[in-house]
């Protein structure tokens, strides 16, 4: 009896203690902090809506990767080797992203990236995943609806040398705006931080622009929509998901109306059952409504946590085949899909900046960019 009774006793003691470690790698501080911080958001409220997975205590652990590439790979170094978390969740910035997954990949550890668009971030790995669309994806359907919806023919494109994000969602539309609609475009050339664009602003203006692209973040953005409207441009103005952040609106001001944008998710686009349910309970939680980057997040956190349950392990090398193996998992962005490669199957959504506020434009499906 006296055995049976320690036996029990040291079983509830380890069930007390029992923990499942997931990492979350996110720019907490930096020039992109605010799409960290919208991220965080996101995961902690389906964190405590699903705090357990094989009936263990999730431990959500926390890595602000400063916005910096080496951070992001000392950071996740740091979740792995020390944290021994059995997951990771983020970057957001591809550039982060990449950096982070070489010490994934090598640890054979699943990395799932939240909005990381640049194809660069999965190819060639294993351990690399993601719940947003890709850069083909969302560079082809710019260059749709600039031609179609916009009739623009000649296009400036501000490209962030800094960004593999920025860089890449420039080749992708250029590809297709060149060569299927016979459209004209000149890059001009930033970096990440700048505040002054009236060189480029003049080069725009020069050409003939019926569109500027902006295909960095949303500081630079709002920037250099201000400075553009003061010299004069009067064309429309177009970016990336990129520019998906409230703090778009609260830097640019009147400067980003009527400004267009890809994104993944606007709540005003929410149809299912658990989209909208996701919305009131972030809404009763922050008291705002959810921007991209807190819908992402939380569908990646219940994406990994999905995965945890259906390899029935806390093996990082099972929970890695079991994200690669996701089909039609029903996220509050939709449904999302892991394709071969690591990257997510989904929509483009087109997001018009209208009287301050996001509003839904169009839906722009992979089928139709054929």
């Amino acid at each position: 009896m006296k055995k049976t009774s320690v036996i029990l006793l040291l079983f509830l003691t380890l069930s007390i203690f029992a923990e499942i470690k997931i990492g979350v790698l996110l720019p907490l501080t930096g020039g992109i902090s605010a799409f960290g911080d919208w991220t965080k958001k996101g995961i902690e409220l389906a964190y405590k809506q699903k705090g357990t997975v094989l009936g263990e205590k999730i431990t959500l652990v926390y890595a602000d990767t400063r916005s910096e590439k080496t951070e992001a790979a000392n950071a996740m170094a740091r979740l792995i080797d020390k944290e021994k978390v059995v997951a990771v969740i983020g970057e957001i910035a591809s550039s982060n992203s990449m950096a982070a997954a070489e010490i994934a990949e090598a640890r054979k550890v699943p990395q799932v990236a939240v909005t990381s668009t640049n194809p660069l971030v999965t190819q060639g790995k294993k351990f690399v995943s993601r719940v947003c669309f890709i850069d083909p994806l969302q560079g082809t359907a710019l260059a749709e609806f600039a031609a179609k919806n916009l009739k623009a023919k000649k296009v400036t494109i501000f490209v962030d040398i800094e960004q593999d994000y920025s860089v890449g969602l420039t080749n992708y539309f250029v590809e297709r705006f060149e060569k299927k609609y016979k459209g004209q475009v000149l890059k001009v050339q930033y970096k990440s931080g700048d505040q002054e664009f009236s060189a480029q602003i003049s080069q725009a203006l020069a050409f003939g622009s019926d569109v500027i692209m902006m295909t960095g973040y949303y500081n630079e953005i709002a920037l250099a929509a201000q400075q553009a409207r003061a010299m004069g441009y009067k064309g429309y103005i177009i970016a990336g998901d990129g520019a998906d952040a409230p703090e778009l609106i609260k830097i640019g001001g009147q400067a980003v109306e009527g400004l267009y944008f890809t994104t993944h998710y606007v709540p005003e686009a929410a149809t299912s059952k658990l989209a909208k349910d996701f919305v009131d309970a972030f809404k009763k939680e922050f008291d705002t409504l959810p921007a991209m980057n807190a819908a992402l997040g939380y569908d990646a956190y219940m994406l990994v946590v999905d995965a945890i349950n259906r390899a029935k392990s806390k093996d990082p090398v099972k929970i890695n085949t079991a994200i690669r193996a996701t089909k039609g998992f029903q996220g509050v962005s939709g449904s999302i899909t892991i394709d071969a490669n690591g990257n997510a199957i989904k929509d483009v959504i087109i997001v018009k900046v209208d009287k301050g506020q996001f509003r839904f434009e169009t839906r722009i499906e992979p089928k139709d960019l054929q």
